[in-house]
């Protein structure tokens, strides 16, 4: 169980670093551009419409159905398998969010005026919160309170 942990923090944890220095690089590229990109433009709209659709879509179903995918793994009896298959998930689900974070932040640096895809990096970032592993979130999630007892 610690390993699968480890293992999941430390997936956690280069997502929020490779965010960190995509928000650097999108920085340091645009501070030598000059000029922005008309906001009205059908394919500026177009892409941050696709980032915004995808983030609606992609957090509420990761985390839902995670936690039944969850409610499955915890009847299954072999604890190597249960720790794989929880180990695989949560990696998934973090990367899914991961995506829409890393993507909203590209977008933002990509038209460099549409401030509501600050606010979906924002939403993609708390969302990540919600999936912070811990040990006592992995015990909750498969019910493994009762088996020690």
């Amino acid at each position: 169980m610690k390993k699968t942990l480890q293992n999941i923090t430390k997936f956690y944890y280069y997502i929020y670093s490779a965010t960190i220095l995509t928000t650097g690089l999108g920085y340091m590229i645009n501070l030598s551009r000059t000029g922005s990109f008309d906001p009205a433009d059908p394919i500026n709209i177009t892409l941050s419409s696709l980032v915004i659709i995808y983030l609606l879509a992609s957090i509420p179903f990761t985390l839902g159905y995670f936690y039944k995918m969850t409610k499955k793994w915890s009847l299954i009896e072999d604890d190597i398998i249960k720790f794989q298959k929880y180990e695989n998930g949560a990696k998934l689900r973090l990367l899914i969010i991961g995506i829409g974070l890393i993507s909203s932040i590209i977008v933002f640096f990509i038209l460099r005026s549409n401030i509501s895809l600050i606010y979906c990096a924002g939403i993609s970032a708390i969302a990540l919160l919600f999936c912070k592993p811990s040990e006592s979130k992995m015990i909750s999630d498969l019910d493994l309170a009762e088996e020690e007892e």
